[in-house]
């Protein structure tokens, strides 16, 4: 699945070309994704105007003038690519190859922009991710996002929150971690580099960077500067470019090439002065990469 930097990326790749333009036509070419389509969902959007295009953990929210939100989902396998109305790609855009095969050009937003038409179109080989709307003023009580948490970037999450958030929970501090209730968008990379970096164990009780009366500790402090640090150096880098994602302009993301811990079982800890080995274990059915000797 593709994580928040990935998610963010995207939303940064599309933001010049969708807000501000009008959607002139929408080309629906099947019923369904992962979920059915809603109702009328072309006629709906056609002749709309972007307000705006913003991210919300891992989905994608575009806000139109009649208040209606389109939120959508990149699933295993979807993605974006912006192409001009004849069918061309945008000047120097794709630097990779990726799918354009045209059956799996599941939803195609013809659009009225600033510099012409343009053509955004949604492909999904494996149709997991998913297109909805959330009816006009009703976004923060939709199913979807009612229940998220705080958004792992920007000063908010800091180790008061963190302590306030976890204190007397008895569960894994990853698994804290990955609980969208608490922190939206936090996903398995990141959670892993993110802990390498704070020098926390994965497998400590999350309650334990709390101190007394939930107030911060070093521990919780030093969380929330690693997970802003390592969510920000992955949007800058343009997320993470494993299995079948893909940015919005057709490049892949480097930031994979500085993963610490994930993935890189049996490799020597490259903190500078340990001499641990990066060892994988399971947790919740998901692979946990961390280091046992510097991670605490």
């Amino acid at each position: 699945m593709p994580e928040l930097p990935e998610v963010e990326t995207v939303k940064r790749g599309l933001q010049p070309v969708m807000e501000g333009s009008t959607i002139l036509a929408v080309d629906q070419n099947r019923p369904d994704l992962r979920f059915p389509f809603p109702e009328q969902f072309a006629k709906r959007l056609t002749g709309r105007h972007i307000v705006a295009l913003e991210r919300r953990a891992k989905y994608l929210i575009a806000h139109l003038d009649d208040g209606l939100g389109l939120i959508s989902h990149l699933g295993m396998s979807g993605s974006y690519r912006i192409e001009h109305e004849d069918g061309s790609n945008m000047p120097g855009a794709f630097h990779h190859d990726r799918s354009k095969n045209a059956a799996h050009d599941h939803v195609v937003l013809h659009l009225d922009t600033k510099d012409g038409k343009r053509r955004i179109i949604y492909n999904d080989p494996r149709r997991f991710g998913f297109m909805l709307f959330s009816e006009p003023g009703k976004l923060n009580a939709h199913p979807l996002i009612k229940d998220l948490g705080t958004e792992p970037t920007g000063n908010r999450l800091d180790g008061s929150l963190l302590a306030k958030l976890f204190a007397n929970k008895a569960a894994p501090l990853k698994a804290a971690l990955l609980d969208q209730k608490l922190i939206a968008g936090l996903g398995n990379i990141y959670v892993c580099e993110a802990l390498w970096r704070a020098e926390l164990s994965p497998s400590r009780m999350a309650g334990s960077i709390s101190g007394e009366n939930s107030t911060a500790t070093d521990m919780s402090r030093r969380l929330a500067t690693s997970i802003r640090s390592v969510i920000g150096d992955a949007i800058n880098a343009g997320g993470s470019s494993l299995k079948d994602y893909r940015q919005a302009d057709g490049a892949l993301g480097y930031f994979q090439h500085s993963f610490s811990v994930y993935d890189r079982e049996g490799q020597p800890c490259p903190r500078k002065g340990c001499h641990g080995t990066v060892t994988r274990m399971v947790q919740s059915g998901r692979s946990t990469f961390y280091c046992p000797v510097c991670q605490q």
